[in-house]
């Protein structure tokens, strides 16, 4: 983008402004404008905070789109949102839920959340101070309110898009008016979210042309139309990147395959921060297809329609539909032919937990086993969502390793029911890609699990397992810059001698000053399993001092067992060691949150 279109297309400033602000924006790369832009959008929300005074005349009507994104999907709605919307004139603000004042929600007129189910039915952390601003009983009434909601989620968890729904019904009990009912999207969400997005883009653009009519009419100016540069290369639009190492890094003894590896994006223009994610575009396990058509005794070059392509099925179960992970969708349709009163009664609304249980440790393969159908082809593939890419923990820093991505795989095979159940994108990762063959990626950018602004902020890192990932670029990073700041890391995994990841690299960090300290937690070499929230609560009283300097923490891994219990022992780290009570420690640790000084980065298996 040139800096000076900026100030010819739409100019409220004065000569000296514009020249200092292109001044500002010359030499910027590419993710340095997008910050930038984002940075000066967050200003501007920030500007209008002050509540309850009437708009002037001849101002505009606004569209504005609130997001709250934990893996970075509800962003990347939001953007092609804001996209579509300044392409039809429209006047939009895009901000995160993290960065948005609730006084101004009084007046907005037409607002669009965007917002994903983290955990177990909880918001993203970035959405967590406005959920609960909402529901503070002096939170204004907003009888002049139009909105719509997109609610993204899984349906593999009893709580399907529950904060999306939540976020609702809050709206609709404060007096607020729906222009659409609510969509509620799945993983995959490309398709309905993009089917939102036109028609509410479609409902906007005819309100605002009706109410704008007169402002314009009065000589209003045109709407600013800038439209954020994107990377060559996107999720739409993924690169195939060569895969230049694959390593595996636990010993011979552990029950754990986590491989290193590295891809090369030369070429691609893609940049990252560590904390981003790569996105991958993977494969299904060619003995798990096999297996699941002779289950269902079909052909697999049978014809099958798939996004509105004719394909082979084996095909189509190969690189098109999700056939590892169940989903409540897929229950559904596949017990209308079994005609299971098993599966039935799983399905009725008071068996949510039990559902729930039955999805986490089922595969497709498992079902299809234990309830065999007689079901053609087609009626299979329409019960399938599609498959879609998964995303990986960036596990290097540019300034490091120039034009390469790195990451941390843990490749998922395991028994259960007597069976082998193997990932799809892990397996593609470190069995059906060889070096020096290419695989399709993309970045998803992950701003709220970057390193503090400035180096000298201190930072603790908690992750178990493949997510110790991120720090590795972390450090890198801090390294390349000279950073000053203090970093912990604490670490588990199950053995020393065969699980310590990347060992020789922490030491190499701890010597030459990079990382300060660093604490282990091997949970099986000793009789009682020691984890990484115990280091904690035994090194509690430096995690508070830690904490009382300013320190950052970062939280990546398992989110079904360590997040949970990390965030426990915070709490009981600050209750103990600063003298609170129960309440007010857990208070301290969701203002760290809404603060941005805590960032979790947690997934569940594949």
């Amino acid at each position: 983008m040139n800096p000076s279109s900026l100030a010819t297309e739409y100019r409220p400033l004065t000569s000296e402004q514009a020249s200092r602000l292109d001044g500002a924006a010359t030499g910027l790369s590419t993710q340095q404008l997008v910050w930038a832009s984002g940075y000066l959008a967050g200003l501007a929300a920030a500007a209008h905070k002050t509540a309850g005074t009437a708009p002037t005349a001849g101002e505009r009507p606004r569209l504005t789109i609130l997001y709250g994104s934990q893996t970075g999907n509800g962003r990347t709605i939001a953007t092609r949102l804001e996209e579509l919307a300044r392409s039809r004139a429209i006047n939009v603000l895009k901000v995160s839920m993290a960065e948005y004042p609730i006084a101004r929600l009084k007046r907005e007129s037409h607002l669009l959340c965007i917002v994903s189910t983290h955990g177990e039915g909880d918001p993203p952390d970035d959405a967590h101070s406005l959920f609960r601003s909402l529901q503070k009983r002096r939170t204004p009434r907003l009888e002049s309110l139009r909105y719509s909601v997109l609610a993204l989620g899984d349906s593999s968890y009893s709580k399907f898009c529950e904060a999306g729904r939540q976020l609702d019904r809050r709206l609709e009990e404060l007096g607020a008016i729906r222009m659409t009912d609510r969509v509620e999207c799945d993983v995959d969400f490309d398709r309905p979210a993009a089917a939102w997005i036109n028609a509410i883009v479609d409902d906007v653009e005819q309100r605002f042309q009706l109410e704008s009519a007169g402002a314009t009419a009065g000589g209003s100016l045109p709407a600013l139309r800038v439209v954020e540069p994107q990377p060559r290369h996107s999720r739409e639009f993924p690169f195939d990147a060569e895969l230049l190492v694959n390593q595996r890094i636990t010993g011979r003894g552990s029950i754990n395959d986590v491989r290193h590896i590295e891809l090369s994006l030369e070429g691609s223009g893609l940049e990252f921060e560590p904390g981003d994610a790569l996105g991958v575009v993977p494969t299904n396990p060619p003995k798990l297809i096999d297996q699941i058509i002779d289950l269902l005794n079909l052909d697999p070059a049978e014809s099958v329609i798939v996004d509105h392509a004719d394909l082979p099925l084996w095909e189509a179960l190969n690189r098109h539909l999700e056939i590892t992970t169940s989903s409540r969708s897929f229950v559904e349709q596949y017990a209308r032919s079994t005609h299971s009163k098993d599966l039935d009664r799983l399905l009725l609304p008071d068996n949510r937990v039990e559902l729930a249980e039955f999805l986490k440790t089922r595969q497709i393969v498992d079902v299809i086993r234990d309830f065999p159908a007689q079901i053609q082809a087609a009626e299979f593939t329409a019960s399938l969502r599609t498959l879609t890419p998964r995303l990986y923990s960036v596990a290097s820093c540019l300034e490091e390793f120039p034009d390469e991505v790195h990451l941390t795989v843990d490749v998922v095979r395991y028994e259960r029911f007597g069976h082998l159940h193997w990932g799809a994108a892990s397996t593609h990762l470190g069995d059906r890609v060889t070096e020096g063959e290419t695989l399709s990626v993309f970045i998803e950018n992950n701003p709220r699990f970057h390193l503090p602004t400035t180096d000298d902020e201190p930072i603790l890192m908690i992750g178990n397992g493949t997510g110790v990932a991120p720090y590795r670029g972390f450090l890198q990073q801090r390294s390349a810059r000279g950073a000053s700041g203090r970093s912990w890391l604490v670490f588990g995994h199950r053995h020393f001698d065969t699980d310590f990841l990347y060992q020789i690299e922490w030491q190499r960090h701890l010597a030459a000053g990079t990382l300060t300290r660093l604490d282990v937690a091997f949970s099986r070499d000793q009789q009682h399993k020691v984890y990484v929230q115990h280091k904690l609560v035994e090194h509690g009283r430096d995690v508070y001092a830690w904490l009382d300097d300013g320190a950052h923490v970062y939280v990546c891994g398992d989110a079904s067992h360590m997040a949970p219990e990390v965030h426990s022992a915070l709490i009981e780290i600050v209750q103990k060691h600063g003298g609170l009570s129960q309440e007010r420690a857990q208070r301290t640790i969701d203002e760290l949150l809404a603060a941005g000084r805590y960032h979790r980065d947690v997934y569940q298996g594949e």
